[in-house]
């Protein structure tokens, strides 16, 4: 069960309107009017919880669920328990988490602004934001509708959010035009100069001015503490829809398209270009100047020098096609077995 205490939460609902929600198919025996106060998955869920079958694996769990909804595919039905109310989807997994944002959707402002916040000269407020303690507006900066900052958030002087975006508390935004819908979670940092040099030994280093912007679309979300740097000349941009997980690092002048995800821990070096739909596992890393094209998955670990073509999936280091990487992981295992026979 959600805590109240920190979620919002929504309902009852119907079946019907669950269904409708969801783009789901009822069964021909489920109650339309079977009221449910929640959505949780199938080992957490109760008699009034909507939960979800996403693949048939995990059918032995389904076989033990108290859930009294289950999306599945019409193929899987005969693995619910009897007297579950059944919901067909094509795609179980959208179907449920389309249903979990209306049992929980994302927390609306409070309009307001508390009394320890500063506002700078000129900034723009749109209706009804949340400013919180603490909380910091450059001159200058223009906020959408509904905008939410948390305690001690900082906007920096001209930056522009739009409508409903989140900022967390202690992040902060500087140079930045941001899209719709777009939250940024604690500790994230946005604009800083990323690392720009020419080695001057012996006297040391000289820093190039970082005197772009960045561009992030809307419905992005920026997991804890990841950082997000101004392009040298030009724009940093983060495409529509993109996820990004928590202590991510991209460099100044990424250009990144929509929907892309990446877990914890990548690093995408400067002036990289990536496509849309891109999938980057935990610890990744792409040398600066790579090209990655649109729908390339990029597994956990792995280090990308050259450019990866449309499509396909590499590991390793430095990356290679996924298969190659298994083969000469193989390799590498029997040579040292054999090796280690020798030596008994």
């Amino acid at each position: 069960m959600a805590e109240a205490r920190f979620f919002v939460a929504r309902g009852p609902f119907n079946l019907a309107t669950v269904a409708e929600i969801a783009g789901a198919t009822l069964a021909e025996d489920a109650d339309p009017g079977q009221v449910f106060t929640g959505a949780a998955p199938l080992e957490f869920a109760g008699a009034d919880h909507i939960s979800f079958l996403g693949h048939a694996r995990h059918a032995s769990t389904l076989a033990k669920t108290a859930a009294g909804a289950v999306i599945l595919r019409e193929e899987h039905a005969h693995k619910a328990p009897h007297g579950v109310a059944l919901l067909y989807s094509r795609q179980p997994a959208v179907a449920y988490a389309r249903v979990a944002q209306l049992f929980h959707p994302r927390r609306e402002a409070r309009s307001g602004i508390d009394v320890t916040a500063r506002i700078g000269k000129d900034a723009q407020l749109g209706e009804g934001c949340e400013i919180g303690p603490g909380a910091i507006v450059g001159a200058g900066a223009r906020l959408g509708r509904r905008v939410i900052l948390d305690a001690h958030a900082v906007i920096g002087e001209n930056v522009v959010l739009g409508d409903d975006v989140h900022v967390g508390p202690l992040s902060s935004v500087q140079c930045a035009i941001i899209g719709a819908r777009t939250t940024l979670l604690g500790g994230v940092r946005i604009g800083e100069p990323g690392f720009g040099f020419v080695p001057n030994p012996p006297a040391g280093h000289l820093r190039i001015p970082q005197i772009g912007s960045v561009v992030i679309g809307c419905d992005v979300e920026i997991g804890a503490n990841s950082c997000i740097d101004r392009g040298v000349y030009g724009d940093t941009v983060i495409g529509d829809g993109t996820i990004i997980d928590n202590l991510v690092q991209i460099g100044h002048n990424v250009k990144m398209g929509r929907g892309c995800v990446l877990a914890a821990h990548v690093g995408i070096s400067g002036s990289c270009i990536i496509g849309d739909f891109v999938a980057f596992g935990g610890e990744a890393g792409v040398a600066d100047h790579v090209t990655i094209g649109t729908g390339a998955q990029i597994s956990g670990k792995a280090g990308v020098i050259r450019d990866v073509p449309p499509g396909v999936t590499v590991g390793g280091t430095p990356a290679v096609p996924i298969k190659q990487w298994f083969r000469e992981v193989a390799t590498l295992s029997r040579l040292a077995q054999h090796k280690g026979d020798d030596n008994v």
